[in-house]
């Protein structure tokens, strides 16, 4: 099938393309839609441009291309992920009173023929949303304004004393709900970009990384997404402030033209990212089916 973007591209209230994730303004085309259907025939392989390429040799995410509605008012996306018992996710495009009703039946349908424990519907709203829910969009622009390095305990974690580099494995195990034991494992494998993190008295109290840029889809360099975070009780001194300044700043000295960052709304990193002046480009939330 083909996406007819004369009908897509009125209901996309935000820029966000299923199995990828939410994307440059200017890249948003029928295009990354169609990119998605044609991943999903081919193996579960990666688009080159995918985020997620960075942790696995396959994406967990796929479309039902088969279960796809396509019509001028309304598109719903289904999407199957086989982590854990099996998800099955539905995205919704559509200013229309009914459509997220059609895309419950079609999630609890498909819960059932693919043998999957879990039904979702995933919705957009629009940046000017007074009433923004689940996950806001933010988008940080390093052709805008300068990002000088931060004044503060902050180093890449390679150039701390060994002393404190080791105590990073206490931090990961603490953080480990946040991603930092995962983290820490492929940093040791060396298998991923540099690591920025927090020292307070000879120990890692804050990690931000790793940092890495990728070309999005048409080749604009972008800052990939970092785990971040701060040990609970060093929160609320300023590092989680100065690690995000520190990332910001390495990001625009290696050429990252952006950044996309997804936060939970009304969350410490959200109220973070509103108080640093980043763009909202809109939010995403689901709901089950």
């Amino acid at each position: 099938m083909r996406f007819r973007w004369d009908w897509l591209r009125p209901v996309v209230t935000a820029p966000f393309v299923p199995t990828i994730g939410p994307v440059h303004p200017s890249v948003l085309t029928e295009d990354l839609f169609a990119d998605t259907l044609i991943a999903a025939s081919s193996d579960r392989r990666f688009l080159r441009y995918d985020k997620d390429a960075r942790w696995s040799d396959f994406k967990d995410e796929t479309v039902l291309v088969e279960d796809v509605v396509h019509q001028p008012t309304v598109t719903l996306i289904p999407t199957l992920s086989r982590r854990g018992a099996g998800t099955i996710k539905v995205y919704v495009y559509s200013g229309q009173g009914d459509a997220v009703l059609m895309a419950s039946e079609l999630a609890q349908k498909l819960c059932a023929v693919q043998d999957a424990a879990k039904a979702r519907v995933v919705r957009f709203l629009g940046p000017e949303s007074p009433q923004g829910r689940g996950t806001r969009i933010q988008l940080k622009d390093f052709r805008a304004f300068p990002c000088p390095v931060p004044e503060g305990p902050v180093r890449a974690f390679a150039a701390w004393p060994t002393p404190v580099q080791q105590t990073f494995a206490e931090f990961a195990s603490e953080m480990a709900a946040d991603g930092f034991a995962f983290l820490y494992e492929r940093m040791k494998a060396g298998a991923v970009g540099p690591v920025l993190t927090a020292s307070v008295k000879g120990r890692v109290a804050g990690a931000i990384g790793p940092m890495e840029i990728r070309p999005d889809a048409i080749g604009t360099r972008q800052l990939m997404p970092q785990y971040f975070g701060v040990l609970p009780d060093h929160r609320g001194l300023g590092l989680g402030r100065l690690l995000w300044r520190a990332a910001m700043h390495w990001g625009q000295s290696h050429g990252a033209a952006y950044q996309l960052l997804q936060t939970e709304v009304g969350g410490a990193s959200d109220r973070l990212c509103r108080n640093e002046g980043l763009r909202s480009l809109g939010f995403t939330y689901s709901q089950p089916a």
